[in-house]
């Protein structure tokens, strides 16, 4: 099975094909602040205003056709960033005609790091900003 999926919940706006064995593309546009932190509304504009090129580059190296569902980042996040790719991946979604998959962001990065090391009932510290967690897996919780 071959996934799109869009992240974007902050500063990083990602955008890649994956299988049950590797991912097969990945592209990525970082925001960037001048100075100071993240601010939600340029970081926003900053996904809204790349999305479409990263969007284009992966179509460019791997044909829509092959696509058989979409998926998100729907959070933790922040809420104008979450929109911008929440948007885009249901579009994307109603034109390829493919499910679309919401995908919780921090156990995505847990469940990246299981996928690729295939550690069994894993416990995880997570770091990330505001949501800083640990997270023990036990068969499938």
């Amino acid at each position: 099975m071959n996934v799109l999926g869009i992240e974007g919940t902050a500063w990083n706006l990602s955008v890649a094909i994956v299988n049950e064995e590797n991912v097969i593309a990945l592209v990525s546009d970082p925001y960037l602040p001048k100075e100071g932190g993240i601010h939600p509304r340029e970081a926003s504009q900053h996904h809204a205003e790349m999305l479409p090129s990263l969007l284009k580059t992966i179509f460019d190296r791997f044909p829509k056709e092959r696509i058989d569902a979409v998926a998100f980042s729907q959070g933790p996040g922040l809420g104008p960033c979450l929109r911008v790719v929440g948007t885009a991946a249901r579009l994307l979604a109603l034109r390829l005609k493919k499910p679309l998959i919401g995908v919780n962001h921090c156990l995505a990065h847990v469940e990246v790091g299981r996928w690729k090391t295939e550690a069994k009932n894993p416990v995880a510290l997570y770091v990330s900003g505001g949501n800083s967690q640990i997270i023990a897996r036990r068969g499938n919780r």
